[in-house]
């Protein structure tokens, strides 16, 4: 099995904890706040994780070029963009249409790879992305009584524009990091992944201060007072960002982002075996989809 094929499953488990302590406190911080969490916290672990892998191999810190950190600015700020949009969409009445949408993500993610950087993914892992992606819409309209006409003509509402954004943001960060990891030139894949995060984690935090101090320093106190809850989701999310950064210098990221789709199994599986909800037709209509296309992707690569 290649290798970033379990390293992407495990950041997908990684990105699911995340998002759950990160939906929590979002009831008590600002969606600009609670994304600034998982950065300002996430920061020392990627820094520890650095050193590890530096103190424990003969492999020196390369000397990045300017064109390595214009894809991590590009693509920290598309990230900070992503989240802070889809934390949005919690408090967004019509939320379930703004996040089906995002969920395009993985289908942007190959176009943005397609026609920026010249990539190219197969007629099978395409087929197995569409798949999937079809699941991942089963999944998201499966409790609501919104048809899928309802989504077509819906396009044009704030919630479906916010989701189309976040998506497109997601979609163009993990090109950009793929991109910046490569350009490093090194041997190897854990050091330029761990540089990249460093780096990013690094811009996003120092930008995420700065506009907290200009702009809201109330938030800014709550997310310090909030330091325990705050603390889980940047260890999680650091952890799982190292996986993603990871499996994306390996992988097209395309694939990557494809991949990590299982997230949403991990959600219905939990909901299902741990909190004893029952699931609709619908929902195992869409984990079967993703699972199947999911198959279709790994083997097609």
């Amino acid at each position: 099995m290649p290798l970033w094929i379990p390293i992407t499953i495990a950041a997908a488990f990684l990105q699911n904890l995340r998002s759950a302590l990160q939906r929590q406190l979002a009831q008590d911080l600002t969606a600009t706040s609670a994304t600034y969490v998982r950065f300002l916290f996430g920061l020392p672990v990627a820094l520890l994780y650095l050193w590890v892998l530096l103190a424990t191999s003969d492999v020196r810190l390369p000397a990045p070029s300017a064109e390595f950190y214009v894809y991590a600015a590009l693509g920290g700020v598309a990230q900070i963009v992503g989240t802070v949009l889809l934390v949005a969409l919690f408090a967004h009445r019509n939320f379930v249409v703004g996040t089906t949408y995002s969920k395009t993500e993985t289908v942007q993610t190959a176009l943005f790879g397609i026609f920026v950087f010249g990539e190219s993914i197969t007629l099978g892992a395409g087929i197995g992305i569409a798949i999937s992606l079809v699941g991942v819409i089963a999944i998201s309209m499966a409790r609501t009584e919104a048809s899928p006409s309802a989504l077509i003509t819906s396009f044009t509402e704030r919630a479906a524009l916010m989701g189309l954004g976040s998506g497109a943001a997601y979609g163009v960060a993990a090109v950009c990091y793929r991109a910046g990891s490569l350009s490093l030139g090194m041997d190897g894949f854990l050091v330029p992944a761990a540089v990249t995060l460093a780096v990013v984690l690094t811009i996003q935090t120092l930008l995420m201060t700065g506009w907290l101090l200009w702009k809201d320093r109330t938030s800014l106190m709550a997310t310090l007072k909030n330091w325990p809850a705050s603390l889980a989701i940047g260890v999680a999310g650091a952890l799982g960002s190292i996986g993603w950064f990871t499996a994306m210098t390996l992988q097209n990221a395309a694939y990557v982002r494809a991949l990590g789709q299982i997230e949403l199994v991990f959600t219905f599986a939990v909901s299902w075996f741990w909190f004893r909800e029952q699931a609709n037709a619908k929902e195992i209509a869409g984990v079967l989809l993703i699972i199947g296309g999911l198959v279709v992707l790994v083997l097609g690569t």
